[in-house]
């Protein structure tokens, strides 16, 4: 499923499109950078209730192509700056990070471990 494909799905409110038909592979959830620098797989979706710029370097580093913030949380502007910058896809949702894990995985979208 491409990105654009899960903003619709979802009806995210999108901050960023990013690169729209960029394929997802995996999703990883958490709110610790080093556990996401750890762990998370390039083409993977992040779900966190983190805003801040370190977000959008992390995704970065780990070529993330799409941050969706759970929880209806809002991304600082330079977060947000950062992702159009680097074109990231940055998306919010009301649903908690459980919930769209959920809904991920029924997808067919969900962390494959390393």
């Amino acid at each position: 499923m491409n990105i654009a494909e899960i903003c619709k799905t979802f009806e995210l409110d999108v901050v960023h499109s990013g690169d729209g038909t960029r394929e997802i592979e995996g999703v990883i959830v958490g709110d610790f950078l080093s556990h996401i620098l750890g762990e998370a797989s390039e083409n993977w979706l992040w779900v966190t209730i983190q805003v801040h710029l370190n977000v959008a370097a992390v995704a970065v580093l780990k070529e993330l192509p799409m941050i969706i913030l759970s929880s209806n949380r809002m991304p600082q502007e330079d977060m947000a700056e950062k992702c159009r910058e680097e074109n990231i896809a940055l998306a919010v949702t009301h649903f908690s990070s459980y919930e769209v894990c959920c809904r991920l995985c029924d997808l067919g979208i969900g962390y494959e471990g390393q």
